[in-house]
């Protein structure tokens, strides 16, 4: 089945490579290599404010688990804390990013604070807590686990490593892909994880055991994105975003309103909404929409 979008967020200049939900549902933030983060209301996709303190393209940005604040990741070679409100500035955290994620409690930011490495650090005292060291190559996501126990990361090197949140002591690794791996989502009782690359493939969370491989897309999967209710599964694609049952593994439907690989996806917090962005896989091209589209998950 296909479903209609509702609307298209049109406020960015270049690439949109990021984008999340407030937990209230009301508003949207999104990323972008034109150097903004903007923030808007995800009701008619009419523009709050924009951040524009990064000085190089940003790639990743997260909403606090209370709602107060965001954090955003660059080039730059900073990750800032900002007021949601406002737009003010709280704080800034250095290293390169091309990912972040809150912990659940609200009180630590991970992110990629070099190329091959995770940073965790306390919000309320600014002070790092540890570093993670165990890939070989560029980390691509974070994630951290429902209960905020473990941390998984994928990258570049093929694998997901699923690590823990206190001290960063490894607990295993998942490499049954075959390639870069992209994108990864707890599902939400913690007990199984999803990762993308060439394929979708989900996984035991607690052993690395192999649970279904998805094979719906013609092309690369590049996003993944688990319901709030964890009955379903988004994957993104080229030009396309499937859901399928996370019971059966069957599809659901499909939204086709992208121009090129969607790489962002990100379901409301009640579950009846999808946000979704594209671009090309390697490199720019004249079919960059620049838009975060919003579509019924019904």
């Amino acid at each position: 089945m296909m479903r209609d979008w509702i609307f298209t967020y049109k406020g960015h200049s270049s690439i949109v490579s990021a984008v999340a939900w407030s937990p209230d549902g009301q508003r949207i933030t999104s990323s972008s290599y034109d150097g903004t983060v903007q923030v808007w209301d995800a009701v008619d996709g009419g523009h709050v404010f924009t951040y524009e303190e990064h000085s190089h393209d940003v790639d990743a940005v997260a909403w606090s688990p209370d709602g107060k604040r965001i954090a955003s990741g660059s080039y730059d070679g900073t990750v800032q804390v900002w007021d949601a409100v406002d737009g003010g500035h709280v704080s800034t955290y250095h290293g390169g990013v091309r990912a972040v994620a809150w912990s659940p409690d609200g009180k630590c930011i991970a992110f990629n604070g070099g190329k091959r490495t995770v940073q965790v650090w306390n919000v309320t005292d600014g002070s790092q807590v540890y570093a993670y060291h165990g890939h070989s190559r560029e980390v691509n996501a974070i994630a951290w686990s429902p209960n905020g126990k473990r941390i998984a990361s994928c990258s570049i090197d093929e694998t997901v490593q699923v690590w823990n949140a206190t001290d960063g002591g490894q607990v295993f690794t998942y490499e049954e892909h075959s390639s870069e791996v992209w994108a990864i989502a707890w599902s939400p009782d913690g007990k199984r994880i999803a990762s993308s690359n060439g394929t979708m493939q989900v996984w035991n969370a607690v052993d690395g055991d192999q649970v279904f491989t998805y094979q719906g897309h013609s092309n690369s999967v590049c996003a993944v994105a688990w319901s709030p209710d964890g009955k379903r599964i988004a994957s993104g694609s080229f030009c396309a975003v499937q859901v399928w049952d996370a019971t059966d593994w069957g599809q659901v439907y499909a939204y086709r309103g992208h121009s090129n690989f969607v790489f962002v996806l990100a379901w409301s917090p009640d579950g009846k909404r999808i946000a979704s962005s594209s671009r090309p896989l390697l490199q720019e091209s004249t079919q960059d929409d620049h838009t975060v589209q919003v579509w019924e998950a019904p």
